[in-house]
C-alpha cells in the first residue's frame, strides 16, 4: 500500500487506479444511498475520485485511505445537493391517462439498484458499530426513507449504522463535533425506524419469495387482475418514478391496472426476472401482435411482506434495464421463468 501510494503520489495514475479500485463499487453504493439516484452516483463518484487524484498529495495517512475516500465522496455528494438542489428528471406521466392517484409523491428521482452490482460489494467492510449489513441497507424503502431526510443527517445515518465508523470518525468525515453527529443521528434513527418495513418475511431470495414473484408474473403477463390483486395486501401501494404518481390499497391499484390493461391490447408482455435493492424484480418488455422481439418496457421491482406483496415499484425507461446489465429487447417467445 505504500509503495502504491508513493507511486500514486509520483503522478502514476495506474497505481492511484490500484488504489482506489477495491472501494469503487462500496463508494458508488455510498453515493446511491445518500443521492437515491443510480446515474447521479456514477457521475459524482467520477468526481469524487478525481478529486481525490488531485487531492493526493496532501493525503497525510492520519486514516486510512478508505476513510478519506469516504470524506471526499460523502462531502461531494452533499455537494451535488446544495448545488443542483434535488434531482427532478423531466415531467413524466404513464403512456396513457391513469386514474387520480391516491398522492403524488415528491421524490421521483429514485432508481433502482441492480444485484449483480451488490454482489461485488464486500458485505464484511462496515465497521463494529454498524446496526446493518451492507447489503441490508439497500431495500428500496431504506433508500426513499434517506432521500426525504436532511442530506447531512442521512450521510451521518448511513456513516454510523451502515459503515460503522464512530462518531469521531464521522465528525471528521462531516467537519462536525461528535455531539452533533449524536443528536443527528437520533433524529435519523427515528425517521428510518418510522419508514423501514421489518416485516419483510420470507427473507430475501427464498424459495418462498421466488415462488410469491412467480405467480405475481404469471398473473402480471396474462393480464389477471382478479389474481394479482389476490396477492397484495390490503395496503399495499403502487407507485411509477419518476412520474410521481402513487396507488394505495387494492381498489386504487385495481383501477390503475384496469386502465394499464386496456392500453395494452393485445400486445404481449414479457417478464425476464432479475433483482434489485435485494427484491425479486422482474425486467419488462412489451411486443406488437405479430412481432417477434419485444422492446423494453420498464422494471418492476416487488417488496414482499409475508406470503403477500406489500408495493409494486414500477420504474419506466430503458436505461434502467442497461444499468441492471439486461437486454433492451428479447425474443417476445420468451416465457415467464422463476
Amino acid at each position: 500500500m505504500s509503495d502504491l501510494l508513493g507511486q500514486a503520489r509520483s503522478g502514476d495514475g495506474g497505481a492511484f487506479r490500484e488504489l482506489v479500485e477495491p472501494y469503487r463499487r462500496e463508494l458508488h453504493l455510498h453515493c446511491y444511498r445518500i443521492l437515491g439516484s443510480f446515474t447521479d452516483a456514477e457521475d459524482v463518484l467520477q468526481e469524487a475520485l478525481l478529486a481525490a487524484w488531485r487531492a493526493l498529495h496532501g493525503f497525510e495517512a492520519r486514516s486510512s485511505i478508505r476513510t478519506w475516500l469516504y470524506r471526499i465522496t460523502t462531502n461531494r455528494c452533499l455537494n451535488a445537493i446544495r448545488d443542483h438542489g434535488r434531482r427532478v428528471p423531466a415531467p413524466a406521466v404513464p403512456p396513457f391517462d391513469p386514474p387520480e392517484p391516491t398522492r403524488r409523491s415528491e421524490i421521483t428521482w429514485l432508481q433502482p439498484y441492480p444485484d449483480a452490482l451488490l454482489d461485488q460489494v464486500p458485505d464484511d467492510a462496515p465497521g463494529p458499530e454498524a446496526r446493518y449489513h451492507m447489503r441490508e441497507a439497500i431495500e428500496l424503502a431504506v433508500v426513499a426513507a434517506l432521500q426525504r431526510m436532511p442530506p447531512r443527517q442521512a450521510a451521518t445515518l448511513v456513516l454510523r449504522d451502515v459503515l460503522g465508523y464512530t462518531a469521531d470518525e464521522v465528525a471528521g468525515i462531516l467537519d462536525t463535533t461528535p455531539v452533533a453527529v449524536k443528536g443527528s443521528l437520533q433524529r435519523a434513527r427515528a425517521a428510518l425506524d418510522e419508514a423501514r418495513d421489518d416485516r419483510r418475511d420470507p427473507p430475501a431470495g427464498s424459495a418462498q419469495e421466488r415462488a410469491l414473484g412467480q405467480r405475481f408474473a404469471e398473473a402480471f403477463a396474462e393480464r389477471d387482475i382478479d389474481a394479482l390483486l389476490d396477492l397484495l395486501t390490503g395496503d399495499a401501494w403502487l407507485a411509477m418514478p419518476p412520474a410521481p404518481h402513487e396507488y394505495v390499497g387494492v381498489p386504487a391499484i385495481r383501477a390503475f391496472l384496469t386502465v394499464s390493461r386496456a392500453w395494452r391490447g393485445r400486445r404481449r408482455l414479457v417478464l425476464v426476472p432479475t433483482g434489485a435493492n435485494t427484491q425479486q424484480a422482474y425486467a419488462c418488455y412489451l411486443a406488437e401482435p405479430s412481432a417477434s422481439t419485444a422492446s423494453a418496457a420498464g422494471l418492476m421491482v416487488l417488496t414482499a411482506r409475508g406470503d403477500r406483496i406489500a408495493g409494486l415499484t414500477r420504474f419506466f425507461g430503458d436505461d434502467i434495464l442497461v444499468s441492471c446489465g439486461l437486454p433492451t429487447s428479447v425474443p417476445a417467445s420468451t416465457s415467464v421463468r422463476p
